[in-house]
């Protein structure tokens, strides 16, 4: 008889019932090792599309694919323990038609392993969210400034800066909020519109580039490391972890040119003929 695991991991409706309460931290993730360490301190782990920004030095998430996404879920899965996991889906996996969407989100449920999927996209995305949720699929939601459509946007601008604009970001994440998703990501948009659609839609609102008006925040961790070359301007950098590496690697690379490099007699206390 198969024995049941002690270790209890966040759901979904975990996450949807901190709305108004504790709030909510989320940082990306997209290798084992790294989900340890995240999932000692955060609520949610995302495995972001921005992987092919940190991942594989894309200019856009744009050509990240869900074969990608599904290798990267299975890597953070197998590192984490506690935290709920939510897999990015990929520009072009679900866009077409909800059966499309349906179908990919049930590749990276049954292949991951994962609790929950997240997908950009505002009220035209509402009828894909209501299909994927009634069906059984946890989303989370993706408005403000979706980075899947750059090309459409023209740069990765914050949105919402002017108030005449804010009408259709809320119309966004009141239809996502009331398609079923269980919390939603906002990114780049200003502190008062951010305040209003938290204080107006039922869901919690985690931001990126967004105040601390949400219930949560999420960040790239490469970002906040001081990993990636370029950050947004609203990143909070916690660590400077490139110079030290490039030291770290400046240092072996010497020590092999000087032959200073350890041997296997250092290694193994192999005992060399003199």
């Amino acid at each position: 008889m198969s024995v049941p695991s002690m270790i209890k991991r966040k759901t979904a409706p975990d996450i949807r019932a901190r709305k108004n309460g504790e709030p909510i931290v989320m940082l990306t993730s997209y290798h084992a090792h790294t989900a340890a360490l995240v999932d000692r301190h955060c609520d949610v782990i995302l495995v972001g599309d921005s992987l092919g920004n940190v991942m594989h030095g894309f200019e856009t998430t744009v050509p990240v694919t869900l074969d990608m996404m599904i290798v990267q879920g299975r890597a953070v899965m197998r590192g984490s323990e506690h935290a709920l996991v939510v897999v990015d889906m990929p520009f072009g996996s679900y866009e077409a038609s909800k059966e499309q969407a349906f179908h990919s989100a049930a590749r990276i449920l049954k292949e991951t392993h994962c609790g929950a999927v997240k997908l950009e996209g505002g009220a035209r995305m509402a009828e894909t969210i209501a299909f994927l949720t009634d069906r059984g699929i946890p989303v989370m939601g993706h408005v403000g400034l979706t980075p899947q459509s750059v090309n459409t946007l023209g740069s990765f601008r914050a949105q919402g800066r002017e108030e005449g604009s804010w009408q259709p970001i809320e119309n966004d994440a009141r239809a996502v909020a009331e398609a079923g998703a269980f919390s939603i990501v906002i990114e780049a948009i200003a502190e008062p519109l951010a305040r209003k659609i938290t204080q107006e839609i039922p869901v919690p609102t985690i931001g990126i580039g967004a105040s601390a008006a949400c219930d949560g925040q999420v960040l790239v961790l490469e970002d906040m490391l001081g990993l990636s070359p370029r950050t947004p301007k609203f990143v909070r950098r916690y660590g400077n972890l490139g110079p030290a590496i490039e030291a770290a690697i400046e240092g072996y690379a010497r020590d092999v040119r000087s032959r200073a490099f350890p041997g296997p007699e250092h290694v193994y206390g192999m005992k060399t003929k003199g």
